[in-house]
């Protein structure tokens, strides 16, 4: 039997009785007579009674529809997956229900977006600039003739105008999708070509760590690949902006400076009209990461998003209306469309853009205790750098108002969690969260009413009939299995762009289990509730028929004084021996020798199992990554397996791609 990780937190009676959780058990039980005494009878009622929780969600947190009360003629209208119709007759808008804080007396001349960049002073918008600024766009994008339908694209940063772009092209019923602009030309348009965007709203450059990368040339070969665009709405960052005109001119496009036009436009104020929209209409495409193919370009919901969003961020984040959500991500990231749809909730949302770390490590940290965060959302990878300088951001700035602090894009190790209540604070909710781009939801995540064990996510999310499956689709309960989601989610993809029988769309996720969810990661659910997260399933150790989840083994490894980061490759080969090869990255002046080696070994051999212990032990510069921080195992072992590097892997999609030299040569020499 497994021993039971220690507790590090539990909520206050104070922050329970403060909490959205409290008040929605409490709306429950005035208006259903239902009474919930602890998460786990909660949660499983909520996936026991679908349409009942569902439709709790859509009364309890106002989701803003102009169809007769309900605001919608049936909850699930169809309960198949894929295919599940959700809240059939509804009317609806996830901009409308975005800025409805705008109109409200006590919220419109509050603060709704604070910005900072490497290059520009503060900036805030209030509740009221915001919508008025979103108003004047939304005015040039139908001058333009977009309508309900068109693709408006980015090739934006992390800033107020890539939010009020978004809204623009949502309240018209426009579908957004968008990109980071550190993001090579190719991944771009491997996105951009298979939606094919009537708008590109896009920078000309960004700063970062200190730098100003120029990327007007490449916009200019992306406008030439893209033949459908019509308009181009630029934000001059670095003001290379000639060139870029001057093509857009050529070629008959519409040209619009950002800038100008919103300052002029800023003389007066106005408010955006919203087209009302089924709750299947689609929102917005994201991608899945496009590591080893054509990213595959996912269509989120505007109704999925909506009831998704509101109730994660009360129910998971323990978010009030008023208090300040930041997440450091990207445009290129789901964790951006996370951080925007926080204004649903009547959350003030703060964006850094740039380097977190530059010039020091006190950026992110002085930012977000200056304007008194209430959740700051940060990755796994960033924790273990953090952990690597031995930085302690509690000994820097003031984190009072902190009472969540959010985590995501890779399993977080048990020294990130000891990490956060040695560092940060110890009285702060460490949401730990899995789900992602694909179903644009969390299936695991947490809830204030919960206590956080070391190492473990919380629980199952409220609404995601979320289970770990064995290979014959039978429920485990302290064994690892396959991450799947048993029932519809209102958030799951409507469809993949340009398929039009939904086989990507089926093959991607059905096929394992026919009617099932099948995600790819591998979890366990423990006894108590909680979960872990293994690593991808597809990226498997299988050794002498024994299966084991790449996490478990990072665990032991990571826990080395002398050890910042690590990969494991299991390498099958036909005709030859298998191998399985341990990389690490060594902290400081740390040298990988003969004795470390061993201690690694026989850590593994004692802590996992023998069976598990790697055939050899090699030092890396650093660990191959996504843009959201994930580690590139799949990618890096067909690489090993002596497949085309370009087959394998789109170094545009990768975060640190000059990482992966490295293997390439190593694979090389392996398979010569």
């Amino acid at each position: 039997m497994k021993t039971i990780p220690p507790i590090l937190w539990q909520a206050s009676t104070e922050r329970l009785a403060a909490s959205p959780t409290t008040s929605y058990i409490s709306f429950l039980e005035q208006t259903r007579g239902l009474t919930f005494n602890d998460y786990q009878s909660l949660w499983q009622w909520s996936v026991d009674d679908v349409e009942g929780f569902w439709a709790s969600i859509w009364e309890h947190f106002q989701v803003q529809s102009a169809a007769p009360a309900p605001g919608y003629r049936k909850v699930l209208a169809r309960a198949a997956m894929p295919g599940a119709s959700w809240f059939t007759g509804a009317a609806i808008n996830y901009a409308k229900q975005c800025l409805r804080w705008s109109e409200h007396e006590d919220f419109a001349q509050k603060t709704a977006v604070i910005a900072q960049s490497e290059t520009q002073a503060e900036r805030q918008w209030t509740w009221q600039a915001l919508a008025s600024d979103v108003a004047h766009l939304q005015a040039l994008l139908r001058s333009q003739g977009i309508k309900q339908g068109d693709r408006v694209a980015a090739f934006m940063p992390n800033v107020p105008e890539s939010v009020m772009a978004l809204m623009a092209s949502a309240s018209l019923g426009a579908i957004w999708s968008s990109a980071s602009p550190d993001m090579g030309a190719t991944s771009v348009l491997d996105r951009f070509r298979q939606i094919e965007p009537s708008v590109l709203v896009a920078v000309d450059g960004y700063h970062y760590a200190g730098k100003a990368f120029d990327r007007s040339e490449v916009l200019v070969d992306i406008l030439k690949q893209l033949p459908s665009l019509r308009v181009v709405i630029l934000l001059p960052t670095i003001h290379k902006t000639e060139h870029i005109k001057e093509y857009c001119n050529d070629r008959g496009l519409a040209y619009v400076d950002m800038q100008d036009f919103l300052s002029q436009s800023s003389t007066h104020l106005a408010k955006p009209s919203f087209v009302d929209l089924p709750f299947d209409a689609p929102l917005w495409i994201v991608y899945s990461s496009g590591t080893t193919g054509m990213p595959k370009p996912i269509v989120h919901g505007h109704g999925g998003t909506i009831v998704e969003g509101l109730k994660s961020l009360a129910l998971g984040l323990d978010i009030n209306p008023g208090e300040r959500f930041f997440w450091q991500t990207s445009t290129g990231w789901i964790m951006w469309n996370s951080l925007v749809s926080a204004l649903m909730g009547g959350a003030t949302i703060l964006q850094l853009d740039g380097h977190p770390s530059y010039p020091n490590f006190d950026t992110l940290w002085s930012f977000v205790s200056r304007h008194r965060a209430n959740l700051v959302g940060i990755s796994p990878a960033y924790i273990g750098m953090c952990i690597k300088e031995q930085y302690r951001p509690r000994e820097h700035v003031d984190l009072c108002a902190l009472k969540t602090l959010g985590s995501t894009g890779s399993p977080l190790t048990a020294a990130g969690y000891r990490w956060v209540y040695e560092s940060v604070s110890e009285d702060v909710m460490l949401a730990s969260i899995s789900g992602g781009t694909d179903p644009g939801a969390a299936f695991i995540g947490a809830s204030v009413m919960l206590p956080i064990y070391e190492g473990e996510m919380q629980c199952r999310c409220l609404g995601s009939a979320t289970e770990a499956f064995d290979d014959e689709g039978h429920a485990l309960i302290n064994q690892v299995g396959e991450l799947v989601c048993t029932k519809p989610l209102p958030s799951m993809p409507l469809y993949f762009w340009n398929d039009p029988e939904n086989k990507r769309y089926f093959d991607s996720y059905f096929t394992q289990f026919p009617g099932v969810w099948r995600h790819g990661d591998w979890l366990e659910i423990t006894d108590r509730g909680s979960a872990i997260i293994y690593g991808r399933s597809d990226s498997t150790i299988n050794r002498h028929g024994i299966r084991m989840g790449t996490s478990e083994l990072y665990r032991v490894v990571e826990a080395f004084a002398e050890i910042a980061d690590s990969l494991v490759i299991d390498l099958e080969y036909l005709g030859r021996p298998s191998m399985m090869l341990l990389f690490v990255v060594l902290r400081g002046a740390h040298a990988l020798d003969e004795a470390l080696s061993k201690r690694l070994l026989s850590a593994i051999r004692e802590q996992l199992s023998a069976r598990h212990v790697p055939n050899a032990v090699h030092a890396i510069a650093e660990v191959p990554r996504t843009l959201s921080g994930k580690k590139l195992e799949v990618p890096v072992k067909k690489i090993l397996l002596g497949q085309d590097p370009a087959a394998a892997l789109n170094k545009d999609s990768m975060a640190n791609p000059q990482s992966i030299q490295w293997f390439i040569e190593f694979g090389k020499a392996l398979n010569s």
